[in-house]
């Protein structure tokens, strides 16, 4: 059964409803912002954009949706960074948001997808960012992960952040001094420059996976071969992490860049770049996947050759040791007549006897190169 089917038909809980009529005052609408309740607020910023042009003020959510509305080729873009229940619940309510989707939204543990609740589309994202270290170990941590999901609707636009990876301020940033054309798209343009924004990371985490690769792949075949199987593994690990994060957005991307009269066609072509890049991250990860695989069986089979060496060596010397003890044993049995018992030089005649055979399978055994 999966994780849809399960919740399907039970919204945010019982309380859910009882909750948002908490947050409403008087039959008026009160924002997470506006309640005291001691915690610091999800939304991270608020803004209204007309004809690609960010209108000047500060709004709460209620009142930039109530502005959008009042003009036309308005919308908003709403903020959000790892919202409570209660906050999500309460802009789901004035945004007309589907409690399926606010689920989703606040646990933030789905899978990259694209669906639709009348006329709003939700759009999840997994975002990705490489973490820097000196030296790769074992336990070490290379690619950390979080979600990004985007609420799109006729007149609206709300990112869901969660985790410090792709932070929106710098997208925010360049559509708003560099790209107010494209804003004048409305709210799938803002979906497409988060989606270029976390894919554009996709690129960056790739390249600095393939810098570790390098210094993995170098350790093994190098004579010394100063790295362990474990690094190799837990590199592997990293990787099985971001891979999760990578392959699943091809299929709401090709749904996005073959819908008709949803997402505007100038955005469409612009998805499809977007779609481009992301192809070339997942052609990436599966040939690093592929290499680490060689690479792991390269040194799973260096080990079993080492131990196969080890093996030969102690046995080379057992064999050495067994000469010593079967004359050791033959003399040790106390007889009464023994050849050379009671010769004068037997003593020293025996060791030169052992230390000749002893120098003579050494060489033997070091020319064959079990020594």
């Amino acid at each position: 059964m999966t994780e849809r089917s399960r919740t399907r038909g039970r919204p945010l809980g019982a309380a859910w409803a009882a909750r948002m009529r908490g947050l409403l005052n008087n039959g008026e609408h009160t924002e997470p912002g506006d309640v005291d309740t001691g915690e610091p607020t999800s939304v991270v910023d608020c803004g209204v954009y007309v004809d690609g042009r960010r209108m000047p003020g500060e709004f709460t959510p209620v009142q930039a949706l109530a502005e959008a509305r009042r003009r036309e080729g308005a919308f908003v873009w709403l903020g959000l960074h790892e919202p409570s229940e209660a906050e999500m619940a309460a802009i789901a309510h004035t945004y007309g948001l589907h409690e399926l989707a606010v689920e989703d939204a606040v646990k933030a543990e789905q899978r990259p997808k694209l669906e639709q609740f009348g006329d709003v589309h939700f759009l999840v994202l997994r975002t990705a960012r490489y973490v820097p270290h000196t030296e790769l170990t074992e336990s070490s941590q290379v690619v950390e992960t979080g979600q990004m999901m985007i609420f799109i609707g006729e007149q609206f636009v709300i990112t869901v952040r969660h985790g410090d990876a792709s932070e929106m301020a710098p997208v925010r940033a360049d559509l708003e001094s560099q790209r107010a054309v494209l804003l004048e798209q409305g709210p799938w343009a803002v979906a497409y420059a988060v989606t270029d924004r976390v894919v554009d990371h996709y690129l960056e985490v790739a390249d600095e996976v393939e810098a570790d690769l390098d210094i993995i792949e170098e350790g093994v075949f190098s004579r010394e071969r100063s790295a362990p199987i474990q690094q190799v593994y837990q590199l592997k690990r990293e990787l099985v992490e971001f891979r999760r994060a990578v392959v699943p957005l091809q299929r709401p991307l090709a749904s996005i860049t073959s819908s008709q009269g949803v997402v505007p066609k100038e955005i469409r072509r612009y998805f499809r770049d977007v779609q481009d890049h992301l192809t070339r991250t997942v052609e990436q990860v599966s040939s690093y996947d592929d290499l680490l695989n060689s690479i792991l069986q390269a040194r799973l089979a260096q080990v079993t050759v080492d131990q196969n060496n080890d093996m030969r060596k102690i046995a080379s010397w057992a064999a050495i040791a067994t000469v010593w003890t079967a004359f050791a044993g033959v003399y040790g049995m106390n007889f009464d007549y023994m050849p050379e018992t009671d010769w004068r030089y037997g003593y020293p005649a025996l060791i030169a006897l052992l230390s000749g055979v002893t120098v003579l399978l050494y060489r033997a055994l070091r020319r064959n190169g079990w020594l």
